[in-house]
């Protein structure tokens, strides 16, 4: 199978497109042909070893998280699925990752695609998925609750846009002002253009904050929170606890794999009430290509997918 590796961490260049033997569904494991895998902030960080202090990868190393693509083979002890399923994947930070055309991982980390999702979307709610249904589970959001989510245009925080909306919030988002119809269009009710005003200077009162950005938002974001108001981070780096100085909770949502999160994600986008995010797609051959897109922050309105 073709596949994207590296030896080393460094600069996108240390990726290599490369030959590799086919993986086997061993029991309990589907073997799923990929047709498409998301290219995600974490997998470039990860490459370039930012996370080094966190994760000591295994060498050579397949990247990405995700995965989506049909059942070729199951193992034994697989009851769940069958070869010609549509399916995604979540792939282990120490296991062969997504960037291949072939991957094999446990049935409890696949769920099947809906029929009204095409492979490529349901890839781009994968990763991106799992991580905003997660971050609302931990912030608990409800009904009538105001929602502040930075990068709204994002993979990540458009679809914290449409859950919240979904689950009745009152949604604030900010992003770039070229991206303010497009989240409003998202389910936003008020969209703050980061790049022409102040959301610090704005808003108040807020009774749960997103942050996916860390650093200076991360520390303006206290003074927008009500007493008792909720600061939810994600892969949010650097960040300062001033909970006790404010009088709000914060709380890292650690995204990890769950089949149940990610059968809820789907089953919503196969329900129209979630409409997944592709930004771009790039053939898996361009994988350090789309590794320095993702660096220069060129990416946005969604999931940046390689595509076999």
């Amino acid at each position: 199978m073709k596949a994207i590796q590296y030896s080393e961490h460094g600069p996108a260049e240390v990726m290599h497109y490369v030959d590799l033997p086919d993986p086997v569904a061993g029991p309990g494991r589907v073997l799923v042909k990929i047709e498409a895998a998301s290219v995600t902030p974490f997998d470039w960080k990860l490459r370039a070893g930012h996370l080094k202090s966190h994760f000591t990868l295994p060498m050579p190393s397949v990247p990405g998280r995700d995965g989506g693509g049909t059942v070729v083979a199951v193992g034994d002890g697989v009851s769940e699925f069958r070869a010609g399923d549509r399916v995604v994947v979540t792939a282990g930070v120490f296991t062969q990752g997504g960037y291949a055309e072939m991957i094999a991982v446990d049935e409890k980390n696949a769920v099947k695609i809906p029929g009204s999702l095409s492979t490529v979307e349901a890839v781009a709610l994968t990763n991106a998925g799992l991580s905003a249904w997660i971050a609302v589970r931990t912030a608990e959001v409800k009904s009538g609750d105001k929602v502040l989510v930075h990068a709204g245009a994002g993979a990540v925080g458009g679809l914290l846009v449409q859950l919240c909306h979904h689950l009745g919030a009152r949604v604030t988002a900010t992003c770039r002002s070229t991206n303010r119809d497009y989240v409003l269009g998202l389910g936003a009710d008020q969209v703050i253009a980061y790049d022409r005003e102040d959301f610090s200077g704005v808003l108040k009162e807020q009774d749960i904050v997103f942050d996916l950005m860390g650093g200076d938002i991360h520390d303006k974001s206290y003074k927008v929170l009500k007493k008792g108001g909720h600061l939810v981070w994600l892969v949010a780096d650097p960040i300062r606890d001033r909970s006790a100085e404010f009088g709000v909770k914060v709380t890292r949502a650690m995204v990890t794999d769950d089949k149940s999160a990610l059968q809820a994600m789907m089953d919503l986008a196969g329900a129209g009430v979630i409409k997944p995010q592709v930004a771009r797609t790039m053939p898996l051959s361009e994988a350090a290509e789309a590794h320095r897109l993702m660096e220069k922050g060129a990416i946005s309105r969604g999931r940046l997918i390689l595509v076999m």
